[in-house]
């Protein structure tokens, strides 16, 4: 398949979990690289796009894979809070 100029696909069979996370997940980073580049693509396909039923289409995905980049997102920090609020629980046994 092809995959565009500048675009790198994503080579699934490296991708593993390394169940190594502590503040943030590689899996979701991975993910919302991905994303952040399928709509980087779209929005480039809607500038050289004038077929009105054909933008429209690829509007309404970019407007959906953006949703997704901003769960992704949201989910990335929510891991992050989650382990700062841990490690200030952890701390403050230690002292």
């Amino acid at each position: 398949t092809e995959t565009g100029k500048g675009r790198v696909p994503m080579n699934l069979e490296n991708l593993r979990c390394d169940h190594q996370c502590r503040n943030t997940c590689a899996m979701l980073t991975a993910a919302l690289a991905q994303e952040t580049m399928t709509v980087r693509f779209y929005q480039q396909v809607l500038t050289q796009c004038d077929e009105p039923d054909v933008h429209n289409f690829v509007r309404s995905i970019v407007e959906e894979r953006s949703a997704s980049v901003i769960r992704i997102m949201q989910k990335l920090n929510e891991i992050k809070a989650r382990s700062q609020t841990m490690d200030g629980i952890q701390s403050s046994f230690q002292s």
